[in-house]
């Protein structure tokens, strides 16, 4: 069982760093730091929602669910990335274009430097947990490739979140740096624009991740065709004649193969036949824990 530690270091980190954020837009009136406020309180909010999706998914199969709620986390994965991540790409954005019809300074930058370079290292302290947990289940899987193929979107949500912290934490210095340099408060709005367009494009990368693990995604075709040909090794077996499988959840794959056994069987050789093939697929794919297979004609 994957470990959520990684999650719930970031729900604290995002929470710490949103009351920070908020302090500093409060004193200083920068668009792009109130941006940022808003950006990590989108992630503390999309945090909790994974762990209500992690919890929900862990429910036992029931008669209305049969093959288990493992969907769960699949679905409100989904929602993190299409309405959470949008929201608040859409929300900076305005905020934005607000400081742009009222460009203003308020009050000392430094509260705003003060606590971006806080921000910037519990940012980093929540990545890097963030970024341990991804490299374990990608192993030598380059890192694009491992995000899209990924089973498991709490992490990729996560990471990429606070990928968009740090690079939102960099334009918002800049934004107010360079806002104070040539006394134009429109680079803090500007900043502000950017952060929420950072924010969307990664709504956009997750859902199309998320919406396409919620509508059913299959385990790679190397690992097909190693099952296949274990259940085709089998004594019993002449061939695997169709195969059918898609994930329910990160650790739990549903899978059916028609097969054509061998002539003459009676009904028990061919149901221990089953029993031993099933069971030498979980020894080598333990996610596969609904297996059936189904008896067909040449």
């Amino acid at each position: 069982m994957k470990s959520r530690f990684f999650i719930y270091v970031s729900l604290i980190v995002d929470l710490l760093i949103a009351a920070s954020k908020f302090i500093a837009a409060a004193i200083t009136g920068s668009s792009s730091m109130l941006a940022e406020g808003i950006h990590s309180i989108i992630d503390a909010i999309s945090q909790l929602l994974l762990i209500l999706g992690f919890k929900l998914s862990k429910r036992r199969p029931d008669s209305t669910r049969p093959f288990g709620y493992g969907k769960e986390l699949y679905f409100w994965s989904f929602i993190v990335s299409l309405v959470i991540f949008s929201l608040g790409g859409c929300i900076s954005f305005y905020e934005g274009l607000t400081r742009l019809k009222n460009p203003e300074f308020e009050g000392s930058p430094n509260w705003n430097y003060i606590t971006l370079a806080i921000a910037f290292v519990f940012n980093m302290v929540s990545m890097i947990a963030a970024l341990k947990a991804f490299n374990q289940q990608r192993g030598r899987v380059s890192f694009w490739k491992a995000v899209v193929k990924t089973k498991d979107p709490s992490t990729i949500i996560v990471l990429l979140g606070d990928f968009g912290d740090l690079l939102g934490l960099f334009i918002a210095f800049w934004g107010v740096f360079l806002g104070r340099l040539y006394h134009n408060p429109y680079f803090d709005g500007f900043a502000s624009m950017l952060i929420g367009l950072i924010l969307i494009a990664i709504s956009a990368v997750l859902i199309r991740e998320s919406k396409s693990l919620l509508l059913g995604e299959t385990p790679s075709p190397k690992n097909i065709r190693k099952v296949v040909a274990l259940a085709e090794a089998d004594e019993a077996v002449i061939k695997v004649k169709k195969h059918f499988s898609t994930y329910l959840a990160p650790e739990e794959i549903l899978l059916q193969l028609n097969t054509v056994f061998k002539d003459n069987l009676t009904t028990r050789q061919i149901t221990d036949a089953i029993e031993r093939i099933t069971k030498t697929i979980q020894a080598e794919f333990p996610f596969m824990k609904q297996i059936f297979i189904e008896p067909v004609a040449r």
